[in-house]
């Protein structure tokens, strides 16, 4: 099993997670989250004077997944949320060593 999180843009959620549930992704948790990446942000005017703007607002979105969904679950991301343009966010994948459902006790895919 695999843990997928994705930082995409906000106007981008509603897209990935149709996207996402068509692919037969099952459950996902979302996130507001603030951060930059190479960008470092931007500079914005307010009442005549510049400030820069640290840190961005994203939508960080995890799913888990079977090992044999992740390629279709990260391709239907990438694609979905891809603007071509900086700031489109990241995807992140680690593998997970157990999964449990607490009400029933299932492990593994089964809780999934």
């Amino acid at each position: 099993m695999k843990k997928i999180e994705a930082v995409i843009r906000h106007y981008k959620l509603e897209d990935v997670k149709n996207a996402l549930t068509n692919a037969k992704v099952d459950g996902m948790t979302v996130t507001e989250v603030r951060g930059f990446g190479r960008q470092r942000g931007h500079k914005e005017m307010y009442r005549g004077a510049e400030y820069t703007v640290d840190f961005l607002p994203k939508v960080k979105l995890e799913v888990v997944v079977p090992d044999t969904m992740v390629t279709e679950a990260v391709e239907t991301i990438m694609r979905v949320a891809r603007t071509g343009q900086i700031g489109d966010g990241k995807i992140f994948i680690t593998d997970l060593a157990e999964v449990i459902r607490i009400r029933t006790g299932e492990t593994g895919e089964s809780a999934l």
